[in-house]
């Protein structure tokens, strides 16, 4: 989710991504001038730095036009780029997101997706949301090539080596980094179970990752860079998660739990019902009616896959604030990710134990 700030600096382009926009222009059979090269920064991505590229064609008043994600700094850290290339790629072969039109350096071509990129309160509207699940259901059946082992444990044991790397011995003590690997250990023993579905996930499904066609009402999930085999139950977790965010205001590290709908501990009626419409309409997008059981137990393991989450996020502020100069407050949602973790365990967990902080006015302080 960090932005890269040096992108196409006052509209430029560089003379290797040039070269291959030519490239498609001949391919294409357009014939332009560099200079109707028409070069706007889209605002809302999280991870890369995204423009949209536009050049007239033969056709009279037809525009041809390509995004172009120029990739951020320091993200190699958490995922392997060709192994994110080839997830793309093979996505792409599946009928899902854009094409993949070519690569350069520092960056790729993108086929461009005309369609909206949702807001914060998306997310809360009745009808995109069952949107958004029978397409997350979608997303979860793909047949992908590679391990379909879950990747979330040894992702989390990994970034937990790297944070310790990283971070000043202040850090390390503040956000507990000695204590992560049992916290992992525990949290798989209690969350793992036979019966429970593996699917390939998306891992970070928040509102700037998902495009509606506003004329078919169609749903396209976008940005794969975190995307592996996980429980499903993790994946609509993470979802829930990113229901306390919102990146397009002064302070966009900052969470409000109070339209967090996941922990029925702390939820009123409205919120339960929201998250148990979300999941019937997940479990019920491919034709089959779930039972009542089927739901709840669902329910109850999304709601204890949000422990995972908070950790994994939060391993990922810390980290972040290491190796990204950007405007975002990687350490604060680091801090509101870590507490959040430490208050909720002991409610959703029978080993959950006494926690490590307390809480004031409704918010968690590391004590």
């Amino acid at each position: 989710m960090a932005v890269k700030t040096n992108g196409l600096r006052e509209g430029t382009i560089s003379e290797e991504l040039m070269k291959l926009l030519l490239s498609l222009v001949s391919d294409w059979g357009d014939v332009v001038d560099m200079n109707t090269f028409k070069v706007i920064h889209l605002t809302g991505a999280m991870t890369n730095e995204v423009y949209r590229i536009s050049w007239p064609t033969k056709a009279e008043g037809a525009v041809r036009t390509v995004l172009v994600r120029i990739y951020g700094e320091g993200v190699e850290i958490f995922f392997n780029r060709d192994e994110e290339i080839r997830t793309f790629e093979s996505i792409s072969m599946h009928g899902h997101g854009p094409r993949l039109l070519g690569q350069f350096s520092e960056g790729r071509v993108e086929e461009f997706i005309h369609a909206r990129t949702l807001s914060a309160d998306d997310l809360r509207d009745p009808e995109i949301s069952a949107l958004i699940a029978a397409k997350l259901r979608e997303f979860h059946n793909l047949n992908m090539p590679g391990s379909r082992n879950v990747a979330l444990w040894d992702r989390l044991r990994n970034w937990t080596g790297k944070a310790r790397t990283l971070c000043s011995p202040e850090h390390a003590k503040e956000f507990l980094l000695d204590t992560l690997e049992e916290e992992i250990d525990v949290l798989e023993k209690e969350l793992s179970h036979d019966s429970q579905e593996v699917g390939f996930c998306h891992n970070d499904l928040q509102y700037g990752n998902v495009m509606i066609d506003e004329k078919t009402r169609t749903i396209t999930l976008i940005d794969y860079e975190y995307a592996s085999y996980n429980p499903v139950a993790y994946d609509l977790a993470n979802h829930f998660c990113e229901m306390a965010a919102n990146y397009h205001t002064d302070t966009p590290h900052i969470l409000n739990y109070s339209v967090y709908p996941v922990l029925s501990s702390v939820s009123n009626l409205t919120d339960l019902e929201e998250r148990q419409r979300f999941i019937q309409s997940y479990l019920s997008s491919t034709g089959n009616q779930p039972s009542d059981s089927e739901v709840q137990q669902l329910v109850s393991d999304v709601e204890k896959y949000t422990l995972a989450n908070h950790l994994f996020w939060g391993l990922w502020g810390v980290i972040s604030a290491y190796v990204n100069n950007i405007d975002f407050d990687y350490l604060e949602y680091a801090r509101q990710r870590f507490q959040q973790y430490w208050l909720r365990k002991p409610q959703l967990l029978e080993t959950g134990g006494r926690s490590p902080i307390g809480c004031v006015n409704g918010l968690a302080e590391v004590q």
